[in-house]
């Protein structure tokens, strides 16, 4: 095994991409069309959001799954397959069922009540379905992330290694998901949760942030050596899609998605690679946060959108009030109570 240390810049991306999925959810009950999604929606909506959604939507998802695949990678340094699959359904599958009865039932409750419609309890993955996903990822290519791990001298994983020391290597995966919504049909391209084209999309990227870990030093200075390129690349096809395809993205301009995603990893890995007590923190508080958020956000639209002030206003207090609702809860209930962790996907102190 070829040795690795600890990535600190790959733990911060986690913690920011879910923070910014968290202000994402509050952006949306800023739009029309949130309450489609189950969101509270804002008695006044501020359609001026909707720029720099469009710019977050089509990578915020997918750089989760490349993440989460790199901690595959990781995990697999010091255990088994089978205590791999163990970690993993403690992490992921229990809080996701807790998620499924609790967490997404109540914040519907909410939206229910809020909207005068019929109130009923309503399982289902709501805001947590990607978790049900990388679930299955997990179970379904362990066979193959444990063999190249466990090889990592073979045949395979130089081919690897080697494919991804050039930017060349990454024309395959962009190949491979311009393909993936070609065959999925993915219109709109950031349609992830509970379609197959999300399914598919999600499990590419997990792969592949597994084959970046895999690649080692060569890719990730590959990485900064080209970091402007990526940027360059991303904003070119953001403005490309905002003027002539009005945000709606065909699938050959799917390497914007990839040009922000390996901007954020190669900035990462120049400024982010440090450790730190805030790093420590926020790593295990950022998962129960994102479970919590929708319940928080919910009960925060209900109080601040009686509230008479402009839009702008309300979106930053509803942020407020989501994220201190979560980190008191957390910092209160979650993080204090053994058995409440567990069901958290924490372990127990």
């Amino acid at each position: 095994m070829l040795p690795t240390s600890r990535r600190y810049d790959i733990d911060w991306i986690r913690v920011i991409a879910i923070g910014l999925l968290l202000i994402y959810h509050v952006a949306i009950a800023f739009q029309s069309w949130g309450i489609m999604l189950s969101f509270i929606t804002a008695p006044t909506p501020w359609p001026a959001l909707w720029l720099p959604m469009g710019m977050l939507n089509i990578w915020r998802i997918p750089l989760l799954f490349f993440v989460s695949g790199m901690g595959v990678y990781f995990a697999l340094q010091n255990r088994t397959a089978g205590q791999l699959l163990w970690e993993r359904t403690r992490r992921i599958l229990v809080p996701f069922l807790v998620g499924f009865v609790l967490i997404v039932p109540a914040h519907i409750y909410l939206w229910q009540r809020y909207n005068g419609f019929k109130e009923s309890y309503t399982p289902n993955p709501g805001h947590l379905w990607f978790l049900g996903n990388i679930f299955v990822y997990v179970v379904v290519l362990l066979p193959v992330v444990y063999y190249l791990q466990r090889r990592e001298d073979g045949r395979v994983a130089c081919a690897i290694r080697k494919l991804f020391s050039t930017p060349l290597g990454l024309l395959v995966m962009a190949g491979a998901f311009i393909l993936e919504a070609r065959l999925t049909d993915a219109h709109p391209y950031e349609l992830y949760a509970l379609t197959w084209h999300g399914f598919f999309l999600g499990m590419l990227a997990f792969f592949f942030g597994f084959c970046f870990i895999l690649s080692g030093e060569p890719f990730w200075k590959m990485l900064l050596r080209w970091r402007w390129v990526f940027l360059t690349l991303a904003v070119t096809l953001f403005v490309v899609r905002l003027v002539k395809y009005t945000m709606m993205a065909p699938a050959y301009l799917v390497p914007e998605s990839h040009g922000w995603i390996l901007s954020v990893f190669a900035f990462g890995y120049r400024y982010l690679n440090k450790p730190g007590d805030r790093l420590r923190y926020l790593s295990e508080a950022a998962y129960p946060v994102y479970i919590l958020h929708m319940v928080f956000l919910s009960l925060g639209s209900f109080l601040i959108f009686l509230l008479d002030v402009p839009a702008p206003v309300q979106f930053v207090l509803l942020v407020l009030f989501t994220v201190v609702g979560c980190f008191v809860f957390y910092e209160g209930v979650v993080r204090r109570i053994n058995v409440v962790r567990v069901l958290f996907g924490l372990k127990r102190k």
